[in-house]
């Protein structure tokens, strides 16, 4: 597995790297990759399928002015900023070929990543092991790929998935200002049952981890330790200009 450590200048860029990482995962050009990346400023960011005026609170984003994006996968809305850690995995569908990391395993039947619901399994268990054996306390996998300590939420995730392959990507709470979040967005349209209807600040915690801790920590565990050549610099460029910077993308529900 390749990593990629990079951060984009702005949110539509580091939005269009995942897709276009996406793409090259598709096309089989690069193999699978791990990929990082630290927010320095506030921004939201909605699931593909988010109607943005349910679940963002735009009066107060245009006041303090964050802008609100679309991501191309599903799951739920958040807000990016200073002392959230991202990561992108971009998987072998079906299998796990020359994955690397602790199983290594070439055999294309294997059902780790074959469905939604095998590759939310395979990699929220991986995540929790690596979470836990920096915290030293349990970490469970809550809902269908929340990753909470006790009954705290430090972070959420989602997938999509191409023919050939697929991104699993997500957020992990590090040192983030959490009241940010009670006053930017309402109470989610859809929650999990664990939630139990509570506000953000007595859902949300965070992990207080160096992010060079848990970069390690998950490289280690997926075996990434090539860098990754030929980054598509001219497909994200484009795709921050003409699809992520755009109201017609950003706002289409």
């Amino acid at each position: 597995m390749k990593y990629f450590d990079f951060t984009l200048p702005t949110p539509a860029e580091n939005l269009a790297c995942d897709e276009a990482l996406l793409d090259l995962g598709e096309g089989g050009m690069q193999g699978e990759i791990l990929r990082f990346w630290e927010p320095n400023g506030p921004f939201i960011v909605v699931g593909y399928a988010n109607e943005v005026a349910r679940e963002v609170n735009l009066p107060a984003c245009k006041s303090q002015g964050i802008p609100v994006l679309r991501r191309c996968s599903g799951g739920g809305t958040v807000v990016q900023g200073a002392g959230c850690l991202n990561y992108s995995l971009i998987l072998n569908i079906g299998g796990r070929e020359g994955a690397g990391g602790q199983d290594q395993g070439t055999d294309k039947t294997a059902p780790s990543t074959a469905s939604i619901a095998s590759t939310n399994s395979y990699v929220m268990q991986r995540h929790r092991a690596a979470i836990e054996a920096l915290v030293k306390k349990p970490v469970r996998v809550a809902g269908h790929t929340d990753l909470t300590i006790g009954n705290l939420k430090f972070s959420g995730n989602a997938q999509r998935r191409l023919r050939h392959a697929l991104i699993f990507h997500g957020t992990f709470l590090l040192q983030f200002d959490l009241t940010a979040i009670e006053q930017l967005l309402p109470l989610p349209s859809k929650q999990p049952d664990y939630r139990q209807n509570r506000g953000h600040a007595d859902f949300l915690t965070n992990l207080n981890l160096d992010s060079a801790a848990v970069k390690s920590a998950l490289r280690k565990i997926w075996g990434a330790e090539a860098a990754l050549e030929n980054v598509p610099a001219d497909a994200i460029r484009e795709l921050a200009a003409n699809k992520y910077s755009t109201d017609d993308w950003n706002f289409k529900f």
